[in-house]
């Protein structure tokens, strides 16, 4: 099996937060509209992880989401070329990782919530993800 590649996934908590992942036990990521993010979100791979990010309201990083599915059309938008991915819920964090933790944090000055804070979703580095995780005070579940 491949490794897995890693990403930023945002979203408004008032939108869509964590625990409604959780309740619905997946969704489609839909209505990216940045050509940039479209292009991560084709990237995207069965598998890879993701940290979920809420912004606006609450600003950290609050659970790891797993990409389920491949990138295929955005049904928001039928007839154009946007995509979307399956995700489903993996952990919640036992203690979120707030922008301002992140900020303050030497090793993750490169993050790209800080060098691409406008970008909805965006790769980060396994490191990244290991770092924030240990920030976070969390472990990935055992595969099964």
């Amino acid at each position: 099996m491949a490794k897995p590649q890693y990403w930023l996934i945002k979203s408004e908590p008032s939108v869509y937060a964590y625990a409604q992942l959780e309740q619905d036990g997946r969704t489609a990521w839909t209505g990216v509209r940045s050509f940039e993010a479209r292009n991560n979100l084709r990237a995207m791979k069965p598998g890879d992880l993701c940290l979920y990010y809420h912004s606006n309201e609450g600003k950290a990083v609050v659970a790891v989401a797993r990409v389920l599915t491949p990138a295929g059309e955005d049904p928001t938008a039928p007839g154009e070329d946007w995509a979307s991915v399956d995700v489903g819920p993996l952990v919640a964090l036992k203690s979120p990782v707030t922008l301002s933790t992140i900020k303050a944090t030497p090793t993750l000055k490169d993050f790209p919530l800080i060098t691409r804070s406008r970008l909805s979703v965006t790769p980060i580095s396994a490191e990244h993800f290991q770092h924030v995780l240990a920030l976070g005070e969390t472990k990935l579940p055992r595969a099964r």
